[in-house]
């Protein structure tokens, strides 16, 4: 397995020179279209795509469904990408559907393979369609119009958030970003949108009408409203038409992450509508209780925080979070981050409610030098090291009884974190 993983890993994007799409078809063809086999729910947007993935997973589960679920990036193994009830997919599967794959690029493209997120995409497609899932949850890797997943026909569409990242691939504005993720809205396709920020969502219900898909849009068709946080969970109201639904509990903290819980639920009444599903509201209000997202907010022992917050918007959603589960408490912020994303307004946010701030990097090729994160904060407590362990041992050593650690960026970043510190508690 080592030695197959090592080799995707190998397949850049960058290096890619064919026609969005055309290979994935091509391949998917001769696999006998497993995609074609799904009845599936597709989800693109900037933020909030796991955890809205993890949700509605936790809800069909508790009703009872075969669910598969296709995420990114994974945090320890490539595995995680893919899994049917929460149970990874096993690496003889993963072999053979591999094998599959380079039986046909070997033979038919002469060696010359797709990049690393078309390789994992048709594995999942391979995998889900063998084992009959009754419903696949795919979220895009990038974008959504050119992605190698939009080769679906999905029975609800979900875009969550629209924020400024990947502009080389995607665009510099929020039209043309949202133009990219609302490639995945197809024809009689209804779609549930979390986006707020005014221009994205015009191009996303413009594209919407055009295609002739029911847009349903957070407070425009649905409502939902925040009750309390708590340590630990916090309570929020949903309303649709008809439906309401009181005093739900949440595991995962955080105003967005009731934004994200909405989504999913709207998803979930427009399949039970169709009558794909049926479901409870019980088994809804007792997935809430139980979904949580590795990485997202994650609170480990003697107030640590990991969270990977990787642009400006996650990072005023990590901020709100603290603010409602860790109200007046002092925040000490480590971050670090790779080369692509806008820095400079997401330390800006830090740095507006940060007790002190340190910044240090990890061992990739586009990852960002420590000391230029650094340049680009305005704090008086700052400091920056390339060792992250250094950084993360010094600020547990030194943390005070009002002291919250926040770890924060890229989530390579959080997932070699959380490794460590697991395995230091111990």
């Amino acid at each position: 397995m080592k030695a197959c993983t090592d080799f995707i890993f190998t397949l850049k994007a960058v290096d890619y020179k064919r026609e969005p799409l055309v290979m994935m078809r091509e391949v998917l063809a001769r696999l006998d279209n497993p995609q074609n086999k799904l009845k599936t729910i597709h989800i693109a947007g900037s933020n909030g795509k796991g955890s809205t993935v993890n949700m509605l997973r936790e809800m069909l589960e508790k009703a009872g469904y075969r669910v598969g679920a296709f995420t990114s990036p994974h945090l320890k193994c490539v595995n995680e990408r893919m899994t049917i009830n929460g149970e990874l997919i096993p690496d003889a599967q993963f072999l053979r559907y591999m094998n599959n794959i380079a039986f046909i690029v070997d033979t038919d493209y002469d060696g010359d393979y797709p990049s690393f997120f078309e390789v994992v995409t048709l594995i999942m497609f391979q995998y889900f369609a063998e084992e009959a899932v009754d419903f696949a949850l795919i979220e895009t890797g990038l974008g959504g119009r050119l992605d190698a997943t939009n080769v679906i026909t999905p029975l609800v569409s979900i875009i969550t958030t629209i924020s400024l990242e990947h502009t080389a691939f995607l665009g510099d504005t929020f039209a043309k970003v949202a133009g990219e993720k609302a490639g995945i809205i197809k024809e009689g396709v209804p779609v549930v949108v979390g986006v707020k920020q005014n221009e994205a969502l015009a191009v996303i219900q413009q594209t919407a009408q055009e295609r002739h898909a029911q847009c349903h849009v957070i407070g425009h068709n649905f409502i939902v409203a925040a009750n309390k946080q708590e340590v630990g969970m916090q309570y929020f109201s949903y309303r649709k038409a008809e439906v309401e639904i009181n005093d739900m509990q949440l595991k995962m903290a955080g105003p967005h992450q009731i934004a994200n819980a909405s989504l999913a639920i709207t998803a979930v009444l427009l399949l039970l509508e169709k009558g794909h599903i049926e479901i409870s509201q019980t088994s809804i209000r007792h997935a809430l209780q139980k979904a949580q997202w590795a990485g997202r907010f994650e609170q480990f022992n003697n107030n640590i925080v990991l969270d990977g917050a990787h642009n400006s918007e996650g990072t005023a959603a990590l901020i709100q979070a603290l603010q409602a589960v860790y109200p007046n408490r002092n925040y000490r912020f480590i971050y670090a981050a790779l080369s692509d994303k806008d820095h400079a307004n997401s330390i800006a946010l830090m740095d507006a409610v940060a007790t002190s701030m340190a910044f240090t990097q990890i061992d990739l090729p586009n990852a960002m030098p420590a000391d230029r994160l650094g340049a680009l904060s305005q704090h008086p407590d700052k400091e920056w090291n390339n060792n992250w362990r250094q950084v993360v041992r010094a600020a547990i050593r030194k943390k005070k009884v009002q002291d919250i650690v926040v770890i924060t960026g890229s989530l390579y970043f959080i997932a070699e974190v959380r490794q460590w510190l697991q395995e230091e508690e111990q």
